[in-house]
């Protein structure tokens, strides 16, 4: 960072900066391991300066210097302070001091001085106060008077006060709705201060009265009106801010830009309460969400709904989620992956669906397509399409995707298609759709599926500019409390692996959670990067309303009977403080039970049969996979060649130079083939994309669609250069290791991508088998279950060449019985047998077969999930 730092074989305790500067303990250390104080003890340093490298906040370098150590040397003044361990402090201090000098401690504007001037020597660049350090450090040093020193160390001192609370308030803040009923993960830190443990800091009962100064690292965003504030008011703020009803975690990001932006928002909180219009919305959509609830209790007892009861709070915050992205960022579209948990609820109170469907889906007397193949499905696992007219008076469309009972595995699914009709509506800077997942708390930590789709969120090909992210925290799996489901303290912890700030936030305090919903939607914004809100609820009824949870957890559902819902506490709130009067209210309450009452009968008037609109045509005779020759040696000279200049590798030439040579003999291989299909689709206006581990250039070395210059190492696709300008585009995405996450992205692009070749290859069919449930729940049954249409074509290629029984047979058997839907209309009946299967399967003798394969899963009129397997070994040509 500002210096390159050698490491040396002794450690100088220095005794009164590591008082006051460091308060990690061993403790701490273990309940985050993860993390680390940005100013550690200075009693491990054992670090010597070295030469310049001044080098601040971009580009940092820890670089050993080349020149030996003299061990015999004193130590320098800046072993105290500067390691890589403070890296992010110092970042702040050099950041603060370019904007004002002023804003930083007198120390710290001498050795910022010092280090851009070249005349002086680096080792000269520190003068600490007196007092802070040893005499050894101090013989330079200019006279600072008595008065300076102390408020230096007291600043200091109470400024690791509030990086405490700013790290660990989250431990503190009461975020659960029914307190602590034994089953809590999440206990107050122990180096959190109080009264009781002011000596850590440096400070007695005695200095609760003292004023200190407000600085950079000390609310600099209060510090506006005032210049100082007593510590006793210091505490107290930092308990408001930071241990109130929301927490946050966001030390574990590396970005100071970031961290900053968190905190002035966290910090600024209270400054701004929400206007009486904002709160009549959050009492309108908990009325609207608390009384569907007890509306469907009453009219359809018996019927499972995975009920919003114990977390309606969630209801006006994701309301005022979407509100945030239309109205002020422009967001137009919305795609939501989400967990059962109170979907039923927001889809007809948040998201737009009309209550009649909604009614009859209980009633049982929703309509299916019975003709068309479609059995249905339970439901809650139904998906929806809807608009909702924004508190600004907008509209944004809100699709929620449709998903099975296995948990989490619509998310990498809801992530593909938001990709996709990205990319198809030209949304270069993902600003105009925006992906959101809901999750519950028990799967997100627990099922692979999320780490999988979490690693997707920063790769090329994958990341949809940032995802909001709510967990639905019951605070319990089922019958399984929190201790015996996760290892970790709180379910979220997962995502601070892609540095993703996390809110935790009592469902109970709507306004906090509204206040985070809009926070998360101006982060999005941003950064374009993900975000998480930890909705801490519990679960009136149990897993469902039909489940008797207090068998197994007797404490907390008795606390829960006792447990007022969310709108009669925040009626009396808004009442006490004089917003709203309870009269006024309880009319409002009337008006929206009868507006139910009313959609319920409407939703008993009869409705046309639903038809999918796929006609019973002759699939062969209306499907032309025909390309002249002109176009196929259009794209035959772009595959085999590279631009002037490119410096291909030589085995390479020699490969490219065989095909161009088989192609003019009238002989084409597999790969040629395929690269003849992809690139005449391209002439003809129909991206392609590809995805899967290497299948750039191909496990087994046979397509090499991207080129890389041996010298330069720039890449060269030569699918996108067959002319200018280009119909349209040809992609191929290195995959993660991954088969569930990658193939249920490609699944969820090829629903939105219906113009388009969607391909997912594995890297051996025998793997594909990682990606089992996708392959059961969504590609197999997503189209009887849902109507969903997807033309997506998964490549497994395998073959018996003596590679193990883990690399040969791609279980041809399993997709066989997975692809017929109703084996009695083969063969009397073969276009409905076409027409209603769950997939096609192809095994081709000729790379012609391939050629046409490919070219007709596009021109199609029927979409279904194709399946190729082939052998990329083999040598038949065409």
């Amino acid at each position: 960072m500002l210096r390159s730092i050698r490491a040396a074989s002794r450690c100088e305790a220095v005794k009164a900066l590591a008082a006051t500067q460091s308060t990690t303990s061993a403790r701490a250390r273990r309940h985050h391991p993860s993390q680390i104080s940005l100013v550690p003890k200075l009693q491990h340093a054992c670090f010597s300066s070295g030469a310049r490298a001044f080098s601040p906040v971009k580009g940092r370098s820890y670089a050993t210097a080349a020149e030996a150590v003299d061990l015999r040397a004193p130590p320098s003044p800046i072993d105290s302070f500067l390691q890589g361990g403070a890296a992010n402090y110092v970042d702040e201090m050099y950041l603060a001091w370019k904007a004002n000098p002023k804003d930083v401690h007198v120390s710290w504007q001498t050795y910022f001085r010092n280090m851009e001037d070249p005349t002086v020597p680096s080792t000269q660049a520190f003068r600490p106060p007196p007092g802070l350090m040893s005499s050894r450090y101090t013989e330079d040093a200019p006279v600072i008077s008595v008065a300076e020193t102390s408020d230096a160390v007291n600043y200091l001192k109470a400024q690791n006060i509030v990086r405490a609370f700013q790290e660990y308030g989250h431990t503190k803040a009461k975020i659960n709705p029914l307190e602590d009923v034994g089953n809590s993960t999440i206990h107050p830190h122990p180096d959190l201060p109080s009264s009781s443990n002011l000596s850590k800091y440096g400070f007695t009962t005695a200095d609760l009265d003292r004023e200190i100064p407000l600085g950079p690292d000390l609310f600099p965003h209060l510090a506006s009106t005032a210049k100082t504030m007593p510590l006793r008011d210091i505490i107290a703020t930092c308990e408001k801010l930071y241990c109130g009803s929301f927490g946050v975690e966001y030390h574990h990001i590396s970005d100071p830009a970031k961290r900053d932006w968190i905190r002035q928002r966290v910090e600024t909180y209270h400054a701004s309460t929400p206007s009486p219009a904002e709160k009549q919305r959050i009492l309108d959509t908990l009325i609207w969400a608390t009384s569907l609830e007890r509306f469907l209790a009453i009219k359809f007892p018996n019927e499972k709904r995975f009920g919003l009861d114990g977390a309606e709070g969630l209801a006006p915050g994701l309301a005022a989620l979407i509100d945030r992205c239309a109205d002020v960022h422009g967001v137009r579209d919305i795609v939501i992956g989400s967990c059962h948990r109170g979907r039923m609820n927001v889809m007809s109170t948040v998201y737009g669906k009309d209550f009649e469907t909604l009614f009859r889906q209980f009633a049982g007397t929703e309509k299916f397509d019975t003709e068309g193949g479609q059995t249905g499905d339970v439901k809650y696992h139904f998906g929806m399409e809807g608009e909702r007219t924004t508190a600004g008076g907008g509209v944004v469309g809100v699709e929620m995707l449709p998903n099975p009972s296995h948990l989490e595995a619509v998310d990498p699914v809801a992530q593909g298609k938001a990709k996709a009709v990205q990319e198809i509506k030209g949304d270069v800077n993902q600003s105009q759709l925006m992906f959101m997942a809901l999750h519950g708390d028990a799967a997100f930590s627990g099922q692979g599926p999320v780490y999988e789709t979490l690693n997707l969120s920063g790769l090329k090909g994958y990341e949809v500019g940032g995802t909001v992210r709510l967990m639905v925290n019951n605070q319990i799996g089922f019958t399984t409390d929190s201790p015996d489901s996760r290892s970790t303290p709180y379910c979220s912890d997962l995502a601070k692996y892609i540095e993703a700030p996390i809110f935790h936030v009592n469902a109970d305090d709507p306004e906090a959670v509204v206040f985070l919903c809009k926070l998360a939607a101006d982060w999005r914004a941003e950064f374009r990067s993900d975000i998480v809100i930890d909705v801490n609820c519990y679960r009136r009824f149990g897993h469902n309303e039909i489940d008797q949870a207090s068998f197994t957890q007797p404490e907390m559902y008795k606390r829960i009977a006792e447990q007022p819902a969310v709108l009669e506490k925040y009626i009396e709130k808004l009442v006490g403080e004089g917003t709203m009067q309870a009269e006024v209210v309880e009319e409002q309450k009337r008006w929206v039970w009868e507006q139910l009452e009313e959609k319920l009968a409407r939703s008993k008037l009869p409705v046309e049969d639903l038809k999918t609109g796929d006609k019973l045509t002759s699939e062969l005779s209306s499907t032309s996979t025909a390309v002249s020759e002109a176009a196929l040696s259009t794209i035959a000279e772009a595959i085999t060649s590279v631009p002037e200049g490119f410096n291909l590798h030589r085995n390479l030439q020699r490969i490219l130079a065989a095909k161009k040579q088989a192609f003019d003999a009238g002989t084409v291989d597999w790969s040629t083939a395929e690269a003849l299909a992809f690139g005449s689709l391209v002439l003809e206006g129909k991206p392609v994309r590809i995805s899967g581990q290497d299948v750039e250039r191909g496990t087994f070395s046979q397509r090499h669609s991207v080129l890389h210059d041996q010298t330069t190492h720039a890449k060269y696709t030569p699918l996108n250069h067959l002319q200018d300008p280009q119909p349209a585009r040809y992609t191929a995405v290195n995959s993660p290791l991954s088969e569930f996450g990658v193939l249920g992205f490609d699944y969820g692009y090829s629903l939105a991508a219906r113009d388009s070749l969607v391909m997912w290859e594995a890297q051996f069919g025998d793997f594909a088998n990682n990606a089992q449930v996708v392959i059961d729940q969504f590609i197999a049954s997503g189209e009887a279950k849902w109507l969903l249409k997807s033309g997506l074509v998964m490549s497994l290629p395998h073959g018996y060449d003596g590679q193990g029984p883990e690399h040969s047979s791609a279980r041809l058997g399993r997709f066989l019985e997975l692809g017929s839907e109703d084996p009695r209309a083969w063969p009397e009946d073969l276009e409905r047998a076409r027409r209603e299967c769950n997939e096609r399967i192809v095994y081709m003798t000729t790379p012609a077969n391939l050629f046409h394969a490919l070219r007709r899963q596009v021109y199609s009129p029927h979409k279904k999930r194709k399946l190729i397997l082939q052998d990329f070994l083999g040598d038949t040509a065409c």
